[in-house]
């Protein structure tokens, strides 16, 4: 790296130090509570998806999920002249354990990129911006695309992060597989269409919010994630419809308010391919470890980069899996 990159990576790594009150950050050292704490909130910040979710500190690396927020109704009444009032305990309704597993966020940035960040007066958020905005994007794939929590992972099998952790969609698939539907008619497939299992994605959604609890069907916070791709019929000729840019203006809207069954729309980055998840984004949740985020930034010379280690104590959880449903495996209907 140039002379006045490395005046300013250094004053970068000190300030990393200072804030972590360790006498260098070119070795591995525990980030304070307050840092991780900023950390995960610019992480947060950094994706419009995982502002609408939870994501919380928890001081066990194992337990059962918090349960945010009441789960079930409390409404009722009781003869106290012969039974005294029992208030309902609805924080253990369809609950969720968890394990935080060691997940690293390790990342490169080659000298070149970071000399042509150096005449930036913004050049140390730039570069921890780098790593933040990564780090969100692959906790939502996680979250969406995760099966198993492999001790060593590889990425050039699994491209969608599958093996790095247990994502939410498995959790239902593992824990309450009465609320997913994976197949109908033929088998391994869920089909659209007429004679299919459900003439229209609308129909399918509709039908679907049937397997959350009771109380939780008709919920004002329902929303629909779902596979960009299975939206194409639905929309393509709002799209094409477009021929002029008010037009276009007109069909983004239509797209933007759009529901499915019902519900609103979420779109949700690297949701599954043919999938449907009907819930709250508040059901939602990413656990992480307090102080258990380990951090080594370290010059690589020889390979023209530095190198930012970084690890974090992390699960995925359902608050609630009566708040949810998911639909796999959807395609159109192909007559025999």
């Amino acid at each position: 790296m140039r002379n006045d990159t490395r005046i300013a990576f250094n004053g970068f790594t000190q300030q990393v130090a200072k804030l972590n009150a360790v006498a260098l950050a070119s070795e591995k050292f525990t980030v304070t509570p307050s840092i991780q704490q900023k950390l995960e909130s610019a992480i947060q910040e950094s994706s419009d998806f995982l502002k609408r979710i939870n994501i919380i500190g928890v001081d066990e690396q194992s337990g059962s999920a918090i349960g945010l927020g009441v789960n079930g109704t409390i409404a009722g009444r009781t003869d106290t002249s012969s039974t005294p009032r029992s208030p309902r305990d609805v924080s253990g309704l369809s609950k969720d354990d968890y394990t935080c597993k060691k997940t690293d966020f390790d990342t490169a940035i080659p000298y070149a990129l970071l000399d042509a960040w150096a005449k930036f007066p913004d050049f140390q958020a730039r570069l921890s911006a780098a790593v933040t905005q990564r780090h969100a994007l692959d906790r939502i794939m996680i979250g969406f695309n995760g099966t198993t929590a492999a001790a060593s992972t590889d990425r050039a099998t699994n491209q969608m992060l599958q093996d790095v952790n247990i994502g939410w969609l498995q959790k239902y698939r593992a824990s309450a597989p009465a609320r997913v539907l994976d197949e109908g008619k033929v088998t391994g497939k869920v089909t659209i269409g007429a004679g299919g299992d459900y003439a229209t994605l609308d129909g399918l959604v509709y039908d679907a919010i049937q397997l959350l609890d009771p109380w939780h069907r008709k919920h004002p916070e329902l929303v629909v994630l779902v596979d960009r791709n299975l939206l194409h019929t639905k929309f393509l000729a709002n799209i094409e419809g477009a021929a002029d840019n008010a037009n276009e203006l007109a069909a983004a809207q239509i797209i933007a308010k759009a529901r499915l069954g019902g519900l609103p729309i979420v779109d949700a980055p690297f949701f599954i391919d043919g999938g449907v998840m009907i819930t709250t984004l508040s059901n939602l949740s990413i656990y992480y470890q307090n102080e258990a985020r380990r951090r080594h930034l370290k010059d690589e010379p020889e390979r023209d980069r530095i190198a930012d280690y970084q690890s974090s104590n992390e699960a995925y959880v359902i608050e609630d899996f009566g708040l949810g449903a998911l639909v796999e495996n959807i395609q159109p209907y192909v007559a025999p």
